[in-house]
């Protein structure tokens, strides 16, 4: 098996990326909805739009992971981003995730001027909130009935990473 390489997507990775989060674990883990089109990926993943990254997580010439940076464009908020991301159920466990935030930290925090990251995570994602604070992310608040997943509402944290 192959070392993690994680690089900007280009549009031929859509199909696979699209895969991934066709995976029932993806869109219960994430605000993504079941069934969603190819095209609807690609206009997600647009990266031309201003402050937006898009980076893949390969192995074995394949897309295991896939995580969506986005910067704050509002004058008052261009220090701050937020991310989402998934990775394939097959690669969870292996360092995907950690090599996938490693990256959108690195990205921020030495080319962007980013000082400040959030990110919204349910709070029964107990493998996603454990990766978050091994990345310095903290639990800053919860929202009570965040989303309206598989029949019911759930919670989610808030959790941030902020440079001093």
């Amino acid at each position: 098996m192959q070392p993690i390489m994680i690089r900007h997507m280009e549009p031929a990775d859509i199909p696979q990326v699209h895969a991934l989060y066709s995976e029932p674990h993806a869109y219960l883990d994430t605000l993504q909805l079941p069934y969603q089109p190819v095209a609807a990926w690609a206009k997600r993943l647009d990266y031309s739009r201003p402050g937006f990254v898009c980076l893949v997580a390969i192995q074995d010439d394949q897309v295991v992971g896939q995580l969506g940076l986005e910067v704050f464009q509002s004058p008052r908020r261009r220090h701050v981003a937020t991310f989402g991301m998934g990775v394939k159920a097959s690669a969870r466990g292996a360092g995907v995730g950690s090599s996938l935030v490693a990256a959108a930290i690195e990205t921020c925090e030495k080319w962007m001027n980013v000082s400040r990251i959030e990110i919204e995570v349910y709070t029964d994602n107990h493998a996603a909130i454990g990766l978050y604070e091994k990345h310095g992310f903290v639990v800053e608040g919860t929202c009570r009935n965040y989303a309206f997943r598989n029949g019911q509402y759930v919670d989610a944290h808030l959790m941030a990473r902020v440079v001093a």
